[in-house]
């Protein structure tokens, strides 16, 4: 078989050392930037004993490139740490087809956050509520220079909003919500740093206790928004039309946005795209889940994040909108040398847009999980590489690995005991 040049070899088929090769030759990183994705280079021991407390090692994900992906009109490689099959190859494929749209549309709301502070053992909320609006101003003077940094970008204080609490257990309270624009980092320690410098003088100036003062991951000041449009004619496949195909996957997703059960797992699938970035930037994917959740919830009753139409010209339209609290600069982006290398390949100069960007590979992800369930099985592809996996941990490796992944698919039988079966045949044939 004749051997393909560089350049002729799609990334999959590529060695690792090819890639890395092919990813300097494409973007701004070094070969020396990429020790960062190699156990020498990454995140070292000591580095993770300053980083969280009883530190005893370091946990690795598989990270890959996910290819194909046109942003704003912007080429992006996007890396992804995730230990689940099908994920890269499906958001690469979708990536791939959203090109004959013209890629994907991908913005965000100003970079605010929600401090909350609890105020309780008030004599009259609803006056207490009026003081707190009318003195607003002098509040917000209150926090000036409290984050030089942040305010030298044009970042700070916002906005004041009092919120009444009337059916808890313990009775009605209020709530204070600080508005506070974060600029390019995550910004939790910076909103709680200014609730808690915000609790004292609201004490004084109503006479109540501030209790908890913590920023809330219902982040839903800080939006990111992704939409894609996909010509019917891009969406036929074997002996599926594209139309038919169009269709499948406007009735998968109104079955998530009809019903909570099929939600969760809709919504989980937008997630194997978002926090695989998001953890691979060294942000909070905890907050990011929180967030997105929590607002797939706004209306009172649980849905899907995303909504899927078709568009006057027969197109698949698709969009979707969910809160990124994500940093480019500050926290675990500095301090973890693989999640630096990881946002110089992305190259967003924002965290504005570093979170449109997750946003699309969510929505990617979504739209191969729709496909793939409105047409052949979600389990065809998934199982496939899956049964690398199986192979790897029956004790398989290299070639062997993939000739024995190859058995269990064409068998159907993806089962280690079966594995094992197999690889134990092969060696001990092997042997006579």
């Amino acid at each position: 078989m004749e051997r393909l040049g560089l350049e002729q070899k799609k990334f999959y088929q590529m060695s690792r050392a090819e890639r890395l090769e092919w990813l300097r030759s494409q973007s701004a990183l070094s070969l020396e930037d990429m020790t960062a994705w190699s156990p020498e280079g990454g995140l070292s021991v000591e580095r993770a004993d300053h980083m969280i407390e009883n530190a005893v090692g370091v946990f690795a994900l598989p990270l890959g490139i996910a290819q194909n992906f046109i942003i704003n009109g912007r080429k992006v490689l996007v890396p992804m740490a995730v230990e689940e099959p099908s994920v890269l190859a499906g958001v690469s494929f979708m990536a791939r087809l959203a090109q004959a749209g013209g890629g994907f549309r991908a913005s965000a709301s100003a970079p605010e956050m929600i401090a909350q502070i609890q105020l309780l053992d008030l004599k009259d909320l609803n006056s207490a509520r009026e003081t707190i609006l009318t003195r607003k101003p002098e509040l917000l003077a209150d926090l000036a220079g409290l984050h030089p940094t942040i305010e030298k970008l044009g970042g700070g204080a916002r906005d004041l909003e009092v919120r009444l609490i009337e059916n808890s257990p313990i009775g009605p309270f209020l709530v204070v919500h600080l508005i506070y624009d974060v600029r390019d980092v995550m910004g939790a320690n910076a909103v709680n740093t200014a609730a808690e410098a915000l609790a004292l003088p609201l004490e004084r100036l109503t006479g109540g206790r501030a209790h908890l003062r913590i920023l809330s991951n219902l982040a839903d000041r800080r939006l990111a928004k992704a939409e894609v449009r996909i010509p019917t004619e891009a969406l036929a496949f074997a002996e599926y039309r594209g139309e038919q195909v169009r269709d499948g996957i406007l009735e998968a997703w109104a079955f998530a946005a009809a019903d909570p059960y099929r939600a969760a797992t809709h919504n989980k699938g937008i997630m194997n795209g978002v926090d695989a970035v998001v953890i691979a930037t060294g942000n909070d994917w905890r907050a990011a889940e929180a967030g997105a959740h929590s607002y797939a919830a706004r209306s009172g009753r649980y849905t899907s994040l995303s909504t899927w139409t078709c568009a006057q010209d027969g197109s698949l339209a698709g969009s979707l909108e969910l809160p990124l609290a994500v940093g480019i600069t500050g926290g675990s982006t500095q301090s973890h040398p693989t999640a630096r290398a990881n946002l110089r390949l992305i190259g967003a100069r924002t965290s504005g847009e570093l979170a449109g960007i997750i946003a699309a590979v969510g929505l990617a992800q979504n739209l191969a999980a729709l496909r793939a369930l409105a047409t052949e099985g979600i389990q065809r592809g998934h199982m496939r590489l899956h049964a690398r996996q199986v192979a790897v941990a029956a004790g398989a490796s290299g070639e062997e690995a993939d000739r024995l992944a190859a058995q269990l698919a064409q068998e159907g039988a993806i089962k280690i005991e079966r594995a094992r079966e197999i690889l134990d045949d092969w060696r001990k044939n092997k042997h006579d």
